[in-house]
């Protein structure tokens, strides 16, 4: 697992999309100044400690994210696509272990209702490497190779849920930069565990391209 996963940050994370418009999301609150930048891996496994009052909201308006992103998906001609990823795509279906073993991953991230006119309303990328590995009290997860790669930490929060906090690496970029301090890279999910060797993150309202993200990952082996 690359060190900078859990050290650079109190979390960090990479993904979702290149920078055009900000998206679409519902009016969030104005957010107090976040202190800067946890940059261990935090002594509390707390998730809450640490989001900032926007990612709050975005994750408490998960469900609406996905009915708008999915209805139109569907509505622009992606039924079949959706329905071939079973439940991934199912928002009740959830089993117990949330939290993925430390490991190596395949990944691969859905892009689901556009938010903007550059992007489509369902877009599906190819497979990437992710790993997951222990950090103290929390995991962190990483995805590798791309130019879009989240990185950072996932917290247990209920045995059907556990929540990542993260922001995007961009680009050739070598480090992440600090979770809090800049808006448009801060990322927020539900990870679940889907199957018996299958799990997603969602990332409700991401900050560029779309309304909603699902992170696949399945065991490399």
């Amino acid at each position: 697992m690359r060190r900078h996963a859990a050290t650079a940050l109190a979390i960090g994370v990479a993904l979702g999309g290149c920078a055009r418009s900000r998206p679409a999301s519902p009016a969030e609150p104005p957010a107090p100044p976040v202190e800067a930048a946890h940059r261990r891996a935090p002594s509390s496994a707390d998730w809450r400690r640490i989001a900032t009052p926007a990612d709050r909201f975005r994750l408490r308006e998960w469900r609406t994210a996905w009915v708008t992103a999915f209805g139109r998906a569907r509505q622009a001609g992606n039924g079949k696509a959706i329905a071939a990823q079973g439940v991934l795509f199912d928002p009740d279906q959830r089993l117990q272990g949330a939290l993925p073993p430390a490991g190596d991953y395949r990944c691969r991230v859905f892009k689901v209702g556009a938010n903007g006119t550059a992007s489509g309303e369902f877009t599906a990328y190819p497979w990437f490497r992710c790993q997951v590995a222990r950090e103290g009290a929390v995991q962190s997860l990483t995805k590798i190779g791309g130019s879009q790669r989240p990185v950072g930490l996932v917290f247990s929060d209920t045995p059907d849920r556990a929540i990542f906090l993260g922001t995007m690496m961009l680009g050739d970029e070598t480090r992440p930069i600090d979770y809090g301090r800049d808006a448009g890279r801060d990322m927020i999910g539900a990870v679940e565990r889907v199957g018996p060797s299958r799990w997603r993150v969602v990332l409700p309202y991401p900050r560029y391209e779309s309304i909603l993200d699902v992170m696949e990952l399945v065991p490399a082996a």
